[in-house]
């Protein structure tokens, strides 16, 4: 296992984990990282990722992808 930060572009990987407080994990949730789906980094930009999770694309901040565990 391993932070989504790590995850190399273009990579699928299943999320394995996700921490932080109950608010975090939560919000995360909401936007889709459940444990058990695909994420895939698109891009990094400027200390932000964007990910395709759910068939969506959607960017956060590099403290938030710390918090997502995946293998």
């Amino acid at each position: 296992m391993m932070p989504l930060i790590l995850a190399e572009i273009g990579e699928e990987n299943i999320i394995r984990r996700v921490g932080g407080s109950p608010e975090v994990k939560k919000h995360l949730e909401n936007l889709g990282f459940v444990v058990g789906s695909t994420v895939k980094i698109i891009n990094s930009i400027g200390g932000n990722i964007i990910v395709s999770v759910k068939e969506a694309r959607i960017a956060i901040s590099r403290e938030m992808a710390q918090k997502i565990m995946v293998g």
